[in-house]
C-alpha cells in the first residue's frame, strides 16, 4: 500500500509539474528551470581494444590540422579509429550537425576544429556552441603552460582556466525589442554556478593546486555575476585546503600582463574565459600552441584552447599544428591510453623546445609538415613504442 501511494504522489507531481510547464511561456522555460540538457549515458564505443572517436576538421584550417594528427597517431601506433563527419557551413541542412552529435553519443568523445557557421545575421545559431549546449560540455579547461624556449612575453606560466561552457552571454538570446534596440540575455543559474565551482575545487584538490581566483563583474552585474561569486564562495568553504579569491575582470587582465604567476586557478563564465585565455595564450607564445578540454557528465570534446582564433590563416602548408597535436594528447590521456599519449608529449616537446622547429606565428620560420615530420622522427627514435 505503501509503494502504491508513492506511485500515485508522483504520478500527482508529474501531472502538475507538466501543467506548470505547459502554462509557462518560452520566457520562463528558458530562464525558470536550469539550462542543464539530462544526458542519458551510453557505453563508449570500443572495438578489439580501440576506440572509436569523431572527428570533426571544421573549416579553416582544421582539415589541414585533423590530417597532421592522423599522421602522427599512424607513427605512434594510437589504438584510435577517427569517423570522420564534415559538416559544410554553406548547407543549410543540419543533417551533418545531427549526425555529428548522435556520433559523439556513440563515440563518447570527439576532437575537433571550428565548425564554421553560415551566417552571422539574426536568427542564425553558432555550431561550436549549440554542440557544447547539446551534449552538456558543462565545463571548458585551458592549462596555460609555458613551453622553454618558445619566445613569449612571460617565461613560466603555468595557470589553469576552467570556464563555464553552455550559459552567459552565450545562452544565444537575443531579440529586437523595438526598432533599433536590441536585448541581449544573460543567462547565469545556481545550478551550474555550482557544478563549476564544485569542478574547479575538486581539480584543485586532486592536482596538488593550492589557489582559486573567481573572475567576475559582480560590482556591476549584481545579480548575475553576484551569484556566480556567492556560489564560488559557498563551495569554497568545503574546501578549506584550497585558497579563494576574487578578482574583477579588468583588473584580472591588467594583472595577467603584469604579474602572471599570481594565478593557479581561475574560473569564470563564458564570455570572460574567452577574453582571458587570449590574454593568456597572447603571453606564453601565441594561439597555436594550447588545446582545450570540454567535459560534460558523459562527453568530452577537445580542440584548439583558443578555439575560433587562427583560422584565417592564409596558404597552406602555414598554420601552427601544435594546438590540435596537443589535444590530441588530451583525447588520448581522456581514453586511459597513457603510454601513447606520453611517447607523443615528449617528441612534441623535443621539437619544440630543445629543436626549437617553431612555425611563423612562435617567431620561427618552420613550415607545418616540419613540424610534423620532426614530431613523428622523434616518435621512430624512441624505444617505447607499443610494438
Amino acid at each position: 500500500m505503501a509503494l502504491r501511494a508513492v506511485q500515485i504522489n508522483s504520478l500527482k507531481w508529474g501531472s502538475v509539474l507538466a501543467r506548470a510547464q505547459h502554462t509557462m511561456s518560452a520566457f520562463e522555460l528558458q530562464h525558470k528551470t536550469p539550462l542543464i540538457k539530462k544526458q542519458a549515458p551510453i557505453p563508449v564505443a570500443m572495438y578489439g581494444g580501440r576506440n572509436a572517436v569523431t572527428m570533426l576538421p571544421g573549416g579553416g584550417i582544421g582539415p589541414e590540422l585533423m590530417e597532421y594528427v592522423r599522421e602522427v597517431f599512424k607513427y605512434a601506433g594510437a589504438p584510435v579509429d577517427f569517423e570522420v563527419i564534415d559538416i559544410d557551413p554553406m548547407e543549410e541542412s543540419s543533417g551533418a550537425f545531427e549526425y555529428a552529435i548522435t556520433s559523439i553519443k556513440r563515440n563518447g568523445v570527439a576532437i575537433k576544429g571550428n565548425i564554421e557557421t553560415k551566417s552571422e545575421t539574426a536568427g542564425s545559431t553558432s555550431r561550436n556552441v549549440a554542440l557544447r549546449n547539446e551534449l552538456d560540455l558543462f565545463i571548458n579547461i585551458l592549462h596555460c603552460k609555458s613551453f622553454p624556449n618558445v619566445p613569449a612575453r612571460q617565461k613560466d606560466i603555468d595557470v589553469v582556466i576552467i570556464r563555464q561552457n553552455t550559459e552567459g552571454e552565450y545562452a544565444m538570446l537575443e531579440h529586437e525589442s523595438v526598432d533599433g534596440v536590441v536585448e541581449s540575455m544573460k543567462v547565469v543559474t545556481e545550478t551550474n554556478s555550482d557544478r563549476v565551482a564544485r569542478y574547479a575545487f575538486e581539480f584543485a584538490k586532486n592536482t596538488g593546486r593550492k589557489k582559486i581566483t573567481t573572475i567576475h563583474k559582480a560590482n556591476i552585474m549584481k545579480l548575475s555575476d553576484g551569484l556566480f561569486l556567492e556560489t564560488s564562495k559557498k563551495i569554497a568553504k568545503l574546501y578549506p585546503e584550497v585558497e579563494h579569491n576574487d578578482m574583477i575582470i579588468d583588473n584580472c587582465c591588467m594583472q595577467l600582463v603584469s604579474k602572471p604567476h599570481q594565478f593557479d586557478v581561475m574560473i569564470m563564465t563564458n564570455l570572460y574565459g574567452s577574453i582571458v585565455s587570449n590574454v593568456v595564450c597572447g603571453l606564453i607564445g601565441g594561439a597555436g600552441i594550447l588545446s582545450g578540454r570540454n567535459y560534460g557528465d558523459h562527453y568530452a570534446v577537445f580542440e584548439p584552447g583558443t578555439r575560433n582564433t587562427g583560422t584565417a590563416i592564409a596558404g597552406k602548408n602555414v598554420a601552427n599544428p601544435l594546438a590540435m597535436l596537443n589535444a590530441s594528447v588530451d583525447m588520448l590521456n581522456h581514453l586511459g591510453h597513457k603510454r601513447h599519449a606520453d611517447l607523443i608529449q615528449r617528441a612534441i616537446y623535443k621539437t619544440v623546445s630543445e629543436d626549437q622547429i617553431l612555425t611563423p606565428d612562435l617567431g620561427g620560420s618552420a613550415k607545418s609538415t616540419d613540424v610534423v615530420q620532426r614530431v613523428i622522427d622523434h616518435i621512430l627514435q624512441a624505444d617505447m613504442r607499443p610494438w
